[in-house]
């Protein structure tokens, strides 16, 4: 039986990357190995993505806490103490149990990255994820910053909703290297990360943004996920003063005859937080798999 859902398999086979995916897809399980336990208690950061429960909008969302506020609690658990759920769109999903989610915790210093998906469950000191997935991911595509430093008496802003971005927004997006993706499937949720050279996500509209799939491991989880159920979120954070920018509507894969790969993702409501993170990251140095912005290249990711 195949790890994968039915939409990896079908973008693996519209791609031609069956045979590498099934040998890519041995690292998929369910146990958190030492290794990746000792990763985690690292982390100052872990992006967290989920569908409200009300009204069932994707949303990715940034926790933030003293290294070791996420911690692997079992062989397939993993707490996380967050205190309160944040403010936020993802306030009710992380207080509710059973709720699926998605997380990634990628550290800027080493360029590795690890995702963790399950089912939470509210704890007193925030919540746990019973692991239903664990793997890595490769450091392609990923910044390195060497350093972080906590704010003293940064506190976040109030939260400003918007409809559609607006000009202030979309400078913050085409300054963006980083972005994560949140999407779900009928048996859970999945939080990726895309990085890039500024530029690299392109607004085309007040509603609509587009970026470059580049080449990746070839498991197509997240392409996978939005061919069955469109629905999608963002995150993209300023490194430096803390501000986040949270997106939910619905993406699509768009691929050419030559093998480039573009997403195109329909904004139906924004949350803007300033000073939402107390971390202030050093200056990033880009990826060195970072094609120029722009260049769609991309075969496999």
């Amino acid at each position: 039986m195949s790890v994968y859902r039915a939409g990896s398999l079908a973008v693996q086979d519209l791609v031609g990357v069956r045979d590498r995916a099934d040998h890519v897809g041995r690292s998929l399980g369910q146990d958190i190995k030492p290794v990746a336990a000792a990763f985690l208690e690292l982390q100052p950061l872990l992006i967290v993505g989920a569908a409200d429960p009300g009204n069932g909008q994707v949303w990715a969302a940034p926790l933030t806490g003293t290294p070791g506020f996420v911690r692997a609690t079992g062989l397939r658990q993993m707490s996380v103490g967050t205190g309160t759920p944040p403010a936020g769109p993802l306030a009710v999903a992380l207080s509710t149990p059973g709720t699926p989610v998605g997380t990634i915790a990628l550290d800027p210093r080493t360029r590795r990255r690890m995702r963790l998906n399950g089912r939470l469950r509210p704890t007193a000191r925030g919540f746990a994820v019973e692991a239903d997935q664990v793997f890595s991911n490769c450091p392609k595509h990923i910044q390195r910053r060497d350093s972080y430093e906590w704010v003293a008496g940064r506190e976040p802003g109030p939260p400003e909703h918007l409809r559609q971005l607006d000009t202030a927004a979309t400078g913050f997006i085409r300054a963006a290297d980083t972005f994560f993706l949140a999407t779900a499937h009928d048996a859970g949720a999945d939080v990726s990360h895309r990085g890039g050279n500024p530029g690299f996500v392109q607004v085309v509209s007040p509603h609509e943004l587009t970026w470059p799939d580049y080449a990746g491991n070839a498991m197509f989880l997240t392409l996978g996920n939005l061919r069955a159920d469109p629905r999608a979120g963002l995150l993209l954070l300023d490194w430096t003063t803390g501000d986040t920018l949270q997106l939910t509507g619905e993406a699509h894969a768009e691929f050419t005859a030559d093998g480039a790969r573009t997403v195109r993702f329909t904004v139906t409501q924004a949350v803007r937080i300033p000073a939402a993170l107390p971390l202030r990251w050093s200056a990033p140095e880009y990826s060195p798999a970072n094609p120029a912005a722009g260049v769609g290249e991309h075969a496999v990711g």
